[in-house]
């Protein structure tokens, strides 16, 4: 089913169906340095991945990673959505492409759908991301998306601190707040 169309992308909930991909995926060069090993290696490891990732968080809380395709062809390309990590206030984004359709736009693309999204739809009031710190091509997409750096924080059982960023989708109600918190610190 898909949730969400760009241009050229569309969106959809992932199933089991998808094992094949998603084994493909986890298991890229890329994924496995900056995102990590989840210890899929066989299609009935990526199925469980998929059960008790994505599709757990779509019936517990509405959202979770999507699949990314090409619209016209339906070739999965990566996926891009929200997850609620345990460590952290905040739902997080989060994407990864196949190589091969890196520096297409793609991911900016599916992330901008997926930002829009979790602020209009979902009414989310604030969107963080975390990246390990060597992933500068990730960290400047997400300063491009207009998430900025806040600080460094442990994920649990890590042994390297990630990069957090984050985006308050309301900044005039923030901003108003922060004016009254100063307000009152000088009174």
């Amino acid at each position: 089913m898909r949730v969400l169309e760009t241009d050229r992308l569309a969106l959809r909930l992932m199933s089991t169906n998808d094992a094949e991909f998603m084994l493909q995926l986890l298991n890229e060069p890329s994924w496995l340095r900056f995102i990590g090993d989840r210890g899929v290696r066989t299609l009935d490891d990526a199925r469980a991945y998929i059960l008790n990732g994505p599709v757990e968080m779509y019936e517990r809380l509405g959202f979770g990673f999507y699949i990314v395709e090409l619209k016209k062809s339906e070739i999965p390309i990566g996926i891009c959505g929200l997850v609620k990590r345990e460590y952290l206030d905040d739902v997080d984004i989060g994407y990864a492409l196949l190589p091969q359709y890196w520096a297409k736009g793609y991911a900016y693309e599916a992330a901008s759908a997926v930002l829009k999204y979790a602020m209009d739809e979902l009414k989310f009031k604030r969107i963080v991301a975390i990246t390990s710190p060597d992933n500068h091509k990730s960290a400047g997409l997400l300063e491009k998306l207009g998430l900025r750096f806040e600080r460094m924080v442990m994920p649990p059982g890590a042994e390297t601190q990630v990069k957090l960023f984050a985006i308050d989708t309301e900044p005039d109600v923030l901003r108003s707040e922060e004016k009254a918190d100063q307000t009152s610190i000088l009174s």
